[in-house]
Formats: structure tokens, sequence, C-alpha cells
């Protein structure tokens, strides 16, 4: 039984979906595909291999029904076209209560089976007579989903400053955490207004290096270490990363920028307790998460 990995859903969901008996999709095929949450509509990104298995293990799944019908493709837009006036009875119905929230996006699931409506608060809302009256209207199950600003931009977001879709409504299965350690050890600009994506936290690429530049990193000398090079004793006053040289200030007191391969050997590094001194006089990182 051939497997596939499918985006579905407002929130652009990823998930394995297993195909009926012989029958095969290709990439960019829409489908119509049973869900834990009912009849959805979905695109085929690629079938599934053991990498992309591993990778969305824990992520919802279901099974492919059909290909996308004429008569499938007619109701996905009637459901569609009637979105804008379903958000502005919702918004209404809030107003009239007086809740403490804000409406973000609303999801007709294509089956029919309920209307999962996305809203975001400061505090706890009960949305207990929100839900009667919205069941009432549209004679359907209302699923009510607080959400965070990074899943708000995750709905709402086009494109990123590079230019492209922003990653967390296209690729991205779930939201990475990050922290200013990470721009921190690459040498990224600290001006909020530079690294913060479109949700206006830290960017979720600021992830994606991350490993990379702390596997280097353990490879390079400390800053502070003492070190042996072609010119003599020095000490390592700072390192570049990802072109894994050093800066070092000879016994001469020369500045030098060396390859760590120049590098002859490792004669004495700083102490835990003198490392530890110098990150405590820093300030903590922040990690910036849901």
């Amino acid at each position: 039984m051939a497997k596939y990995v499918v985006r579905y859903g407002r929130m652009r969901l990823l998930g394995l979906f297993s195909a009926r008996g012989q029958d095969r999709y290709a990439r960019g095929d829409r489908v119509i595909a049973r869900t834990s949450r009912g009849l959805e509509v979905g695109e085929v990104l690629t079938e599934a291999d053991e990498a992309s298995e591993a990778h969305l293990r824990e992520s919802p799944g279901g099974q492919l029904l059909r290909a996308m019908s004429p008569d499938d493709e007619h109701e996905w837009f009637k459901l569609n076209e009637k979105l804008g006036e379903t958000f502005r009875i919702c918004q209404r119905h809030v107003e009239q209560l007086g809740l403490s929230m804000e409406l973000v996006d609303i999801e007709q699931i294509f089956g029919g089976e309920r209307l999962v409506v996305y809203y975001v608060a400061e505090k706890r809302v009960d949305f207990r007579q929100l839900v009667k009256r919205l069941a009432g209207e549209f004679q359907t199950r209302i699923e009510m989903r607080q959400i965070g600003v990074r899943d708000e931009a995750k709905l709402l977001a086009d494109y990123g400053d590079c230019g492209k879709p922003v990653c967390c409504n296209t690729h991205l299965s779930a939201m990475p955490p990050v922290s200013m350690k990470m721009a921190k050890l690459q040498k990224a600009t600290l001006d909020p207004t530079k690294i913060s994506g479109r949700c206006g936290r830290l960017k979720c690429c600021l992830r994606y290096e991350f490993d990379t530049y702390e596997e280097i990193r353990r490879e390079l000398p400390p800053v502070g270490a003492d070190v042996v090079t072609r010119e003599g004793r020095a000490r390592v006053l700072s390192q570049e990363i990802l072109a894994e040289q050093l800066l070092i200030l000879t016994e001469d007191h020369r500045r030098l920028v060396v390859d760590a391969a120049e590098i002859l050997s490792v004669i004495k590094t700083p102490s835990r307790s003198s490392r530890n001194s110098r990150s405590r006089s820093k300030p903590s990182p922040k990690t910036d998460h849901e």
C-alpha cells in the first residue's frame, strides 16, 4: 500500500496518508482525504520514503480516498465562497457577547463535519454561549482553536524578508524553539527588526544551521585558549565559525586571522570556572517559542 506526504487544512498540516488498493498519485494532485476531523481537501507533495516517514511519524495522517473530481472542485469553491460571510457572522456574535478574543480565521471542513474557528486571546475565554449560537446558525459541529502569534502568522502571512513564502506555512511540520543564542553564535545582527519574522518572534530559519555551527565550534580551540602556530605561541581572541578561522593575539602583540588547520597544538584551554564567569557576565539567552 503506497503512502504519500500530503498537505491539508487551513493550517497547512503535513501528514502521511495511505492510498487505497492500487491507487497512485503524483506531486501536485489535489485529493479528498479522510482525517481525524472528517473529509478534507489535500495536496500530494511526494510519495513517502523512509526519511519522510521518520520525520512525520508523530504527525496526524489518514487515508486518501480519491483524486478531486470536477464535482468536488465545484463544492470546494462554493464552501470557500461562503467563508467571508461566515467570518462576519462569527465576528458579530463575538461582539454581541462581549468576548475578549480576536478572530483570526475560520475553516470549513470539506465534508461538512465541523467549522473550525481560530482565535487569539490574552486570557482564557468562556465561549460556550458562542459555540451554541454558531452551532445553531450553521448546523454543524463548532471547534474553537486558540492559537499564538506564530500560528497566526502561519495562517495569514505570505512572504518573508528573504522573498520566499514563509517557512511556517510551507515545509515546517512543527515550530522549532529559537533562541538569541542561535543568533549570537551565527553572528547575526541582534537588531530585533532584522531577526524577527512576520509573527514578531525570532525567525525559524535561525534554527536551521545552528547544529552545523555548534558542531564546527566544538572542533575549534575555544576563545581564551593558548595555541601554537607557525607564528609562535598565541591566544585565541575569537572564532569565525563558518570560515573555520580564528583571530589570535601573538606574543609580540600582533592580531592575526589564521585557518584552524594552521593551529599546531593547543597547550592551554580556559578553565570551566573562567568560562562560566564570562557567561555569567552576559545576560542569559532567551528562548522564543510558544
